[in-house]
């Protein structure tokens, strides 16, 4: 009797404790209406169960003592079953730490992660980084990753013979501590298949804050993905515009001119200093949209409107344009583009991005004293004194871009920033200049005054990235803050605010349309928004480490991205989904580029590689048609290696030359 008075009392304290009020008060009445106490004995497995967690509730040991019987258990089982159990120890491992902070237990969760983080360094290096800082209760609702992490459940996909060998372990073993996290924080996905390998599923080693359920009903949602109506494009393919013999002459002229002034450095020195943010990709093409009427890769993208009040374009420049567009080279897996690398010499490990205007014409690096210095490839091969380009510091001009003969060129220096300059973006016609840096701002420069013309305050953390619109006026940045802004160059503060990111937002890229922005971040996810309502339409889950570079196709439907560990996937807009992963790199992907009709995509890799692949058979290959992956390997048509020069920037100009930028290092 006493026992059963003992036990209805734990019953009563543990639904006190947990609030469960309704069920503490139906027991309240039970026994009330009984004379003697409710007895549980009818049920032994319920009553040991309620008593051993009621002794047991808060004792620290089972939680180190549950997760290294669990560990050794899934260590000691059959290899067929083994790497299926293993993806349980990580999430396992993560709450259970996060319970004893909960509890209040520091001492003892700083102990429990001390004991076993180093399982899980190889795959999830950065999420330990980040819950180690998790030194408090208050850390765990303040930090968004740890809290995101505590609501929602993680999907593992499981055979169901595995599913039931854990089950009958935690029945047997009684680790109630194991349960209890399992249950509320895990959702098993499982399935009558054979278990198979890890590495065939990129899914299962990813935790994000947002659970894959979350991400499937974001990615349900329609978005538009063709081109923008109207487009000059668009208007030369129904004018079947074709030049005169004399203007034809004229322009090969002229592109003559400017590609005999750029070839000079295709060969190669071409890296530079291995810094954290060195990602940027000034890949997709200014106004160039749609594929070429020549080519017939795949059907014409639909045609939808801007959200955005657009531009207007000047007579003259839209001429230009037009004109580079009759001109334009068409590029396919047997005609490959012609290359042209700039190379920076002596930046003293000071480079932090370099960027490259849409006809190669100029080029910008932000280093890490705060200034950003725009060289002008006319001038090379010249002999015009430095005195000719205003800011310049005879005493402190110690970056130079080599030339065909190894003469060097002075540049034009741009200060106004407090901090290392990550980001920098030409205006689709190279009047203007972005640049964004650790002291939080963007400025606009103009490259014919050789002035800044305005600051932008908005974010509070380092700017990662900014990037012009194709169709200029427009840019959008990516910080520390988690955030992406949308922005207007006649306005100092931003017009939309994209947040839902749960760590750095180190990369983003225009859609072609201009009607929607993708985000690349260090929790591994990419995100496509909407501009006008700035709401979150897609999320691509799939990377295992940071994203540092995005690009988008020209007809708008697919999206490459890099990452860390030199990994690039494609992506299909409207479905959300991976199309195909393209390995090759050993590095960091820096930069990414796509042909102007579409056909190949360009990256750059701190490698010293530039790789040139197939997109048309890429993104029509079936995905895992070969486990090998060699058809992977054959859609990448040609590598080109630098000496020893990381690729920084890669940019298409409308006429499909390539242009390359990176930095000499001895460090390679």
């Amino acid at each position: 009797m006493e026992n059963m008075q003992a036990v209805n009392s734990f019953v009563a304290a543990y639904l006190k404790k947990k609030g469960f009020k309704e069920a503490e008060q139906l027991l309240e009445d039970l026994q009330n209406k009984e004379s003697t106490p409710i007895d549980f004995h009818n049920d032994p497995d319920l009553a040991k169960f309620i008593h051993h967690f009621s002794q047991s509730e808060d004792d620290v040991a089972q939680y180190q003592d549950g997760y290294s019987k669990l560990r050794s258990w899934t260590y000691s089982s059959l290899d067929l079953y083994k790497h299926e159990l293993l993806r349980v120890l990580y999430p396992v491992f993560i709450h259970s730490f996060m319970d004893l902070v909960a509890k209040g237990h520091l001492q003892e969760a700083r102990t429990f992660f001390n004991a076993f983080h180093e399982d899980h360094e190889l795959m999830h290096s950065r999420d330990l980084q980040k819950l180690e800082g998790v030194l408090s209760q208050s850390h765990l609702e303040e930090m968004e990753f740890a809290r995101s992490l505590r609501q929602n459940k993680v999907n593992i996909k499981i055979c169901q013979y595995s599913y039931d060998l854990l089950l009958q372990y935690l029945h047997k073993t009684q680790s109630t501590a194991m349960l209890g996290v399992i249950n509320e924080h895990i959702n098993f996905q499982v399935t009558s298949v054979e278990p198979g390998s890890i590495s065939d599923d990129t899914e299962v080693v990813t935790l994000i804050g947002s659970c894959q359920d979350a991400a499937s009903l974001i990615n349900q949602k329609e978005i538009h993905w063709g081109l923008l109506e109207d487009s000059l494009e668009e208007r030369l393919e129904k004018e079947g515009g074709l030049l005169s013999d004399s203007e034809k002459t004229e322009a090969e002229n002229k592109e003559g001119d400017v590609d005999d002034s750029k070839k000079r450095s295709v060969e190669g020195g071409k890296q530079g200093a291995s810094t954290k943010k060195l990602k940027k990709d000034k890949a997709v093409n200014a106004t160039a949209k749609s594929a070429r009427p020549e080519a017939k890769p795949t059907p014409a993208a639909p045609r939808v409107k801007p959200e955005l009040t657009l531009p207007v374009m000047s007579t003259e420049v839209e001429q230009s344009i037009l004109e580079d567009l009759r001109n334009r080279v068409q590029l396919s897996s047997v005609a490959l583009p012609s290359v042209s690398f700039y190379t920076f010499l002596n930046t003293h490990n000071g480079l932090n991005c370099s960027s490259i205007s849409q006809d190669g014409s100029l080029v910008a690096g932000g280093f890490s004293d705060s200034s950003l210095k725009v060289w002008d490839m006319a001038k090379l091969g010249q002999q015009a004194g430095s005195s000719t380009l205003q800011g310049e510091n005879d005493s402190t001009s110690s970056e130079h871009v080599a030339g065909p003969n190894g003469v060097k060129r002075s540049y034009t220096l741009f200060q106004g920033h407090s901090g290392p300059v990550y980001s920098a973006t030409f205006s689709p016609l190279g009047d203007f200049i972005l640049s964004s840096s650790a002291d939080t701002t963007i400025r606009l420069w103009s490259t014919k005054l050789n002035a800044n013309l305005v600051c932008y305050k908005g974010h509070n953390y380092p700017v990662w990235d900014v990037q012009f619109s194709p169709v200029g006026h427009y840019f959008a940045s990516s910080s520390h803050d988690r955030t992406a802004r949308i922005w207007s160059m006649d306005r100092i503060q931003p017009l939309r605010i994209m947040a839902g990111h749960l760590s750095d937002v180190d990369c983003v890229q225009w859609h072609a349309n201009c009607n929607y922005i993708a985000t690349g971040s260090s929790d591994r996810t990419v995100r496509l928004w909407d501009v006008q309502s700035g709401e979150c339409v897609r999320i691509f889950i799939g990377h295992r480490s940071m994203i540092l570079s995005l690009a988008m196709s020209p007809d708008g439907r697919y999206m490459a991205s890099g990452d860390e560990d030199g990994t690039i996937m494609m992506w299909d807009l409207s479905s959300g989904r991976c199309v195909t992963p393209l390995m090759g790199h050993t590095s960091c992907v820096w930069s990414l580029a796509f042909s102007c009709e579409g056909t190949l995509l360009a990256s750059g890799s701190a490698d010293c590689t530039v790789k040139l692949w197939d997109v048309t058979t890429s993104t029509k290959a079936p995905k895992n048609e070969d486990k090998s992956g060699n058809p992977n390997r054959l859609r990448s048509l040609k590598t080109l290696a630098t000496k020893s020069s990381p690729v920084y920037s890669l940019r298409f100009s409308r006429r499909n030359l390539l242009f390359a930028a990176g930095v000499l290092s001895k460090n390679v």
